[in-house]
């Protein structure tokens, strides 16, 4: 009987533990650091409209960052311009073929508050993003697209946390 009690408890301990931690870590939570508490966009912001394919990039991933908040009475106005560049960074052989890229996007941007019309924050950012060229025409074509969209996501997080910062002031 004995030998059976002591099984029992040897038995109970871990499963007293594997019950317990769920409860430890429910009280965890991991959040952006810029983010509201309450999960509501940093302010109603009119974002300008975009005039090429990269800045309309740009301007999705700012509108998808502050939670989508386009419509109603806005307080600010984000003016965004936004222009890419490509290089070539190694060459190969003798035909002078480049293996690799950098696809460089940069961003300038005025936030201003619509009430009176002061101007909040000026700024320019800049984004690289490196790329592979294969020899097929479309797959470099298409890892230029994919290289211009990774940086022009990229900064608009940038630009993102800047003006966060700026309006939690």
């Amino acid at each position: 009987m004995l030998f059976s009690v002591q099984k029992f408890k040897a038995l109970v301990k871990p499963l007293a533990l594997a019950a317990f931690i769920p409860v430890l870590l429910a009280g965890c939570q991991v959040k952006p650091l810029y983010s509201s508490v309450s999960g509501e966009p940093i302010a109603v912001i009119d974002i300008s409209q975009a005039d090429t394919r990269i800045e309309q990039v740009t301007r999705n991933q700012l509108v998808f960052l502050n939670g989508g908040a386009q419509a109603g009475a806005a307080e600010y106005r984000l003016d965004l311009n936004v222009t890419s560049s490509a290089a070539g960074v190694l060459d190969a052989g003798t035909d002078n073929n480049f293996t690799a890229g950098r696809m460089t996007v940069s961003g300038s941007f005025t936030l201003t508050r619509l009430s009176d019309g002061e101007v909040i924050r000026t700024a320019k950012r800049q984004v690289t993003s490196q790329y592979d060229l294969p020899d097929q025409e479309f797959a470099k074509i298409r890892a230029l697209q994919d290289a211009e969209n990774r940086a022009g996501r990229e900064l608009a997080d940038v630009i993102y946390a800047d003006i966060s910062a700026e309006l939690r002031k």
